[in-house]
Parts: C-alpha cells; structure tokens; sequence
C-alpha cells in the first residue's frame, strides 16, 4: 500500500472514527471567506443589493488519496421596497473518496434596519439541515478491512443557526453560529467487543468576520480581513488576508492562516456581473512538508444580476 493511501486511512481513522471517543466536526473552512460570507452568517443574505449567486471548490491537501474536498453555492437577494432578505445555501464535503459525504441544506432570511447615514444592520436566521452518508465498505479502497458498523446512508438531522451583520460602504463586522444544533451521529450506548463504537457529534461553530477597504491612491484600494472561528474541543482558527484592489477589478493579496497555513489569493471582476476568486493554501504544519501534499486550493465564482434594481449599493467591495 503506498504511502498517501496508508495516511488517509490514518486521517480518516483518527479524525471521524476514533473508538470510544468524542468527535468534535467542525465546518468547512474557506480561503476566500471574504466572498462567501453568507455560507457562515446568514445575515448578509440580501446585504449586496442585487440577486448575487456564488459558488465556490475547495480541494484540500491535493496529492493526498481521500483528502476533504467541498462545494458550496449560495444564492441571496434583498427583496424589493422591503428590509428584508431571503437565501439558499448548499454545502457539501466529502473525505475518503465517498467514505464520509455531508450536505446541508438551509433557507435563509435576514432583516436590516439603517442605524447611520451609511450603516446597516442585518439580522440572519437559517433553517434547514443536513444528509450524513457514512460508507464503511468504500475503506476496502484502502486496502483494509471494513470495520464491523453498519453504513448510514441519508441520514437527516435538522439544525439552525443566527447571524449579525453590519456594513458601510468600507467597513463590515459579523458574529454568527450557522448551526446551533449539536447532533450526535452514533448511537455509543451499547459495547461489543467485536464492534468497534463512535461517537459522533457536531459541534457550534462561533464565527466572528470583520474588514475594511482603505484608499491608497485612485486606482489602489488596501482590503484587511479577519475571520475568527471558535469550536469547542478544537484550536482556536484566527484567518488574516491582506489584499489589494486595483482599478475596482483586479485583486491580489495573501493570508495567513495561524500555525496552519499560508495562502496566496487573486481575483479578477470580468464584468459587471462576473466574478472570478482563485487561492492557494500551503501548509505551514509538518504535513505541509510531505512529498505527496502539494497544497490546497479554492476556485470561486459569482454572478449577479446587477441591473435587477434600481436603487443599488455601489460600489460594493465585500
């Protein structure tokens, strides 16, 4: 068995089902969460003024069989002569090569009150939930042996979650929970000593995102942001990003990620309609420095309908 098989049976092993113990998920993470806000707080559903649909790939830690890999793809607008907002928001991750695969499915809606001349303040809530496939057979894949537990296949569990947001034209801050609702996958009640037994349980995640765009001459605009994730039973994920905006299209910049990674980030507005974000993680933990890991990497795309309303929020940087 080669070497990249052998660790992600290890990874898979150690991170999803562990015997005998608790498991803390957390949710996917993003490079580019400054594009794909809604996907953690669902109080920017509707704050960009116009019907906005983005999707986005993530392929972490390319090289390594069974890696995580994710999808989303939000869809949000305000809607008319109302402070009111509405979204969907799809998420799927995958490890294992179809081992471990969850999606989530939520509606969204959100409601903003004008608290300044330029600021607003949103209010987000989520409703929805998620679908757990769970394919001990497909670990044959790695050469070893199924564990004795039966597959889940489809599993439903509901869930919530609540959000604050608040932007002017060069300044936004927001604390969310996506989803408050700590489901446990695995029934542990029971002990065999021919059956191995999880514990799975998903955990609230605690965001808290901030930026702001500061001018540096006519064309150059400086584009800080901050995304704090906290989970219980799991390291703090402090995210810093640094980009530059040039002439109101094309954007540059890096990321750090704390004692995790670091990331180079580009982005490209094709049209007024068109949005293009690409980005690359690189590990700075000794699984960085594996042959068989040449990094992580985010594709982003984001379409909107800009000449649906009249009255728009122009410019929007975030």
């Amino acid at each position: 068995m080669n070497f990249s098989k052998n660790f992600s049976v290890l990874f898979f092993l150690f991170s999803v089902t562990l015997s005998s113990s608790l498991f803390a998920q957390q949710d996917a993470q993003y490079t580019q969460y400054m594009f794909n806000t809604m996907t953690v707080n669902p109080a920017y559903a509707g704050s960009r003024g116009q019907l906005s649909i983005a999707a986005l790939y993530r392929a972490q830690w390319v090289g390594l069989d069974g890696a995580p890999t994710s999808q989303t793809l939000n869809l949000h607008s305000p809607i008319r002569n109302s402070k009111l907002g509405y979204g969907v928001s799809i998420v799927n991750d995958e490890i294992g090569n179809g081992v471990v695969q969850e999606t989530y499915f939520d509606a969204v809606l959100s409601y903003t009150i004008d608290v300044s001349l330029e600021g607003k303040l949103s209010f987000g809530l989520k409703a929805g939930g998620n679908l757990l496939n769970l394919d001990f057979n497909q670990l044959r894949n790695f050469d070893v042996e199924p564990v004795n537990q039966d597959n889940i296949e489809n599993r439903f569990s509901p869930n919530f979650g609540l959000g604050v947001y608040y932007h002017t034209k060069r300044f936004y801050a927001g604390l969310s929970a996506p989803n408050l609702v700590e489901t446990e996958h695995f029934d542990n009640s029971q002990r065999d000593a021919n059956t191995v037994q999880f514990l799975s349980k998903e955990r609230i995640n605690f965001y808290m995102i901030t930026g702001y765009v500061f001018d540096l001459n006519g064309n150059l605009k400086f584009k800080p942001a901050l995304l704090t994730k906290i989970v219980g039973g799991a390291p703090l994920q402090l995210d810093l990003s640094a980009n530059f905006m040039f002439n109101e299209r094309f954007t540059f910049g890096a990321a750090y990620r704390w004692d995790a990674a670091v990331s180079a980030l580009a982005g490209f507005q094709i049209s007024d309609q068109f949005m293009l974000g690409l980005a690359y993680d690189r590990e700075t933990t000794d699984l960085g420095g594996r042959a068989f890991n040449d990094g992580s990497f985010e594709v982003f795309l984001r379409f909107e309908l800009v000449k649906s309303f009249q009255k728009l929020v122009s410019p929007r940087f975030f």
